[in-house]
């Protein structure tokens, strides 16, 4: 087909579905193109996009960063569309992270963003405020080079171990003390984890290690596996 008759095509359908022109050279079937919806597998919406370099931007110590791997994930979020973020974990967890995105995506376990911690939103008033300002987004994250919660020791997060989901449905209990602050956990709700979840039980077919399941406090939003330093 000619370029004029492809344009004249285009005007026979209002334009509303003329997404590309079709060059007279290809073989290429001449119909009505339309443009992938937004917030599917082919065309997810784009939570984080950022590179290795700018995912590792907060200090942690050299050796550290050398183990991190930047992976890309697919979720199916709270607004019913497919979303894709971004998580920095230790090389050789990268398999297992993998594997229950997989379970996350096809079960619609509601995600509300996957984005590193060291990415621009999370940086305020100079200075990287730990997994505060993440937390309170109910960011889903992995790699923190910081210090267990009220202790001295570093965090499994330091190492690349450990993975914190949904943290407004699954919060941090310790007694009085509930992080994010106004986080409630209810079983009821989307995006919560329980004991029976395919998530929970993904990880720890996977090997790891769920907060929820700890006596002392919990963590529901936390899951670590231990790798040899």
């Amino acid at each position: 087909m000619k370029p004029i008759l492809v344009i004249l095509a285009c005007l026979m359908f209002g334009l509303s579905g003329c997404a590309t022109v079709v060059s007279s050279t290809t073989k290429a079937p001449v119909g009505e193109l339309k443009s992938k919806p937004v917030g599917t597998t082919e065309n997810p919406i784009v939570d984080s996009n950022i590179t290795l370099a700018e995912a590792l931007k907060k200090y942690a110590p050299p050796d550290l960063k050398k183990r991190q791997e930047l992976v890309e994930v697919l979720y199916y979020s709270f607004d019913d569309k497919i979303h894709k973020g971004q998580l920095i974990i230790d090389a050789r967890l990268v398999k297992d992270i993998q594997e229950v995105f997989r379970v996350i995506l096809k079960t619609k376990f509601p995600i509300t963003s996957v984005i590193p911690i060291s990415h621009e939103r999370f940086y305020k008033d100079g200075m990287w405020n730990e997994d505060d300002q993440s937390m309170l987004c109910n960011n889903t994250s992995a790699f923190n080079y910081r210090k267990v919660t009220g202790g001295k020791k570093l965090s499994m997060h330091a190492y690349g171990y450990a993975i914190d989901i949904n943290p407004m449905q699954n919060p941090y209990i310790k007694r009085r003390i509930v992080l994010p602050p106004g986080a409630i956990y209810d079983r009821r709700k989307p995006g919560t984890l329980v004991y029976d979840s395919p998530v929970v039980k993904t990880f720890k077919r996977l090997g790891w290690t769920w907060g929820g399941s700890w006596r002392s406090l919990k963590d529901y939003q936390h899951f670590e596996k231990v790798l040899s330093k």
